[in-house]
């Protein structure tokens, strides 16, 4: 064999597996939009750990909705806020599985399966998500406030301690963080950690979830997207180490329940109703599936838009809506009584409007959990192929200009106003079939914890200017490639209005939850 003749067979062989290396799940999509990419890593590249960003940049030249190739995966991203409405909304039905990834599915999740967010559509899915629903519904919610009465008062109880009213600023993460996370435990499991912002147990669950979180994110695990990758161990290893600690625990808190239950001195919850159900349609592997979704859910929206929200309002800007929104609480609540009346109602409408600011502004889950369509989707007379991945750009379709006025500015009047405030009012909890199950049961957590910081305290910005939030929706986020935002640490001053009346607050809602 002459040299000339090995060197066309060499190419001829690397062409090859570069071609069958460089193939995508889903064949190039004629009639819409690609963006150029290299071959084996697609876009991967040029996404680098900016990925709302970079793709916000992109729909301006190539239009809101457009394929990338991620590896061997070709994803069509929405990023304006009409094309997540049509796609995630009107075209709901065929939009309503999800992918499976090797990192978070086959890896972090081969002991204790996937929650509810992230599984697959089947008939499996559909009764998780059911049960849920009727758990999380607005009715049923509401029968959970005595549990936020508890938690926003614990949280707010420490604060006030913990700032010697108001000559020690504090970095209100940990407190907002068991907040939630307990109100979904004592949901779960009948069961809260009782201990104070340093417990062991909220620091382990809340360092493993965020860990967790990472592997589920679109942006953080290349071998998802380059099997080749998956040879090197070092990839999976991390993911084994998480999968064995949160097994720990999750295992602790149903063995609990379960102990409980025979013994007879278990308290109402979810999973305890379904294990004690003779009916339930539920097995093993399902309630575990809702227990997995509870716990990782409890920390996914919640704590992040809380803690950005308090940092807004102690910002300079902040004191103008604080001022407002206590000025509206008293309006509504002339006698003083807003701190226990949240609790049966929603009568304050800035209040509710700051909700939805918040929820909008920082958009936690800047790249949502992805969508596969199970049925073809025609996209201005584009056909788009069943089986195919779709990925929503909530922060751009959030901070999209032709949708919202100003969206860069913190308004939350912009709720109050007929235009904005009607129809779908951000996606800060996804959209559509698979939106997050548990947004009333969000939604009343931030409008109580929201009323009662502004009833209870002024916030005002940190004595010291390096340990002042970054107020910017993306630079504030200490894990850009995390699936959900984790706030760079800072601290806020919290000033009591009137430390009488926090205390006599206080001192209620510690008897009206004393037997919880």
């Amino acid at each position: 064999m002459t040299v000339q003749t090995l060197a066309i067979a060499v190419v001829t062989v690397v062409y090859f597996i570069i071609r069958y290396l460089n193939r995508t799940d889903v064949p190039k999509i004629k009639g819409l939009p690609e963006i150029p990419g290299i071959p084996l890593f697609g876009n991967l590249l040029q996404l680098g750990d900016q990925h709302a960003q970079v793709t916000a940049k992109w729909a301006k030249k190539y239009g809101p909705v457009f394929q990338v190739r991620m590896g061997n995966k070709r994803i069509v991203f929405a990023n304006s806020f009409d094309s997540v409405r049509q796609l995630w909304i009107k075209d709901q039905s065929a939009l309503i599985s999800r992918p499976t990834f090797h990192t978070f599915h086959s890896v972090v999740s081969s002991s204790q399966g996937f929650t509810i967010g992230t599984s697959p559509w089947d008939e499996s899915c559909k009764r998780r998500r059911k049960a849920a629903a009727t758990a999380l519904n607005r009715p049923a919610t509401q029968s959970y406030m005595p549990i936020i009465d508890l938690e926003s008062n614990s949280s707010i109880k420490e604060l006030y301690r913990d700032s010697k009213n108001g000559t020690v600023d504090i970095n209100p993460t940990a407190y907002f963080q068991r907040f939630a996370l307990n109100t979904s435990l004592t949901l779960n499991y009948g069961f809260r950690i009782e201990g104070n912002v340093d417990d062991q147990l909220l620091k382990e669950i809340v360092d493993v979830e965020r860990g967790v979180s990472n592997f589920r994110s679109t942006s953080n695990n290349w071998q998802d997207y380059i099997p080749l990758l998956r040879i090197f161990p070092k990839m999976n290893n991390e993911a084994e180490e998480f999968r064995a600690r949160r097994d720990k625990y999750l295992t602790y808190l149903l063995d609990m329940l379960k102990d409980r239950i025979a013994k007879g001195t278990d308290k109402p919850c979810i999973t305890g109703n379904i294990i004690k159900d003779s009916e339930a349609r539920l097995n093993d592997a399902e309630v575990k599936s809702i227990c997995l979704t509870m716990v990782s859910a409890g920390l996914d929206t919640v704590p992040g838009n809380l803690i950005m929200g308090i940092a807004y309002l102690a910002s300079e800007d902040g004191q103008r809506i604080q001022k407002k929104a206590h000025d509206e609480i008293m309006q509504v609540y002339p006698n003083g009584d807003a701190w226990e009346k949240c609790l049966v109602e929603e009568k304050v409408p800035y209040v509710t409007a700051l909700v939805k600011e918040t929820l909008r502004f920082w958009t936690v889950i800047p790249i949502c959990l992805p969508r596969e369509s199970t049925k073809d989707i025609v996209w201005n007379g584009t056909t788009i192929p069943a089986g195919t991945t779709f990925f929503m750009n909530a922060w751009a379709a959030d901070y999209d200009a032709e949708h919202f006025a100003e969206p860069e500015k913190f308004i939350p009047e912009r709720y109050l106003e007929l235009g904005e405030a009607s129809g779908t009012p951000h996606y800060g909890y996804g959209a559509g079939s698979r939106m997050c199950a548990g947004s009333h049961l969000a939604n009343r957590e931030l409008y109580t914890a929201f009323l009662r910081l502004i009833t209870a305290f002024k916030m005002h910005p940190a004595k010291v200017a390096g340990d002042r939030p970054i107020l910017n929706a993306i630079d504030c986020n200490a894990i850009p490639t995390a699936l959900t935002t984790e706030p760079k640490p800072f601290k806020v001053g919290f000033t009591a209005r009137d430390p009488k009346k926090l205390e006599q607050w206080i001192a209620e809602s510690d008897e009206r939850t004393k037997d919880l």
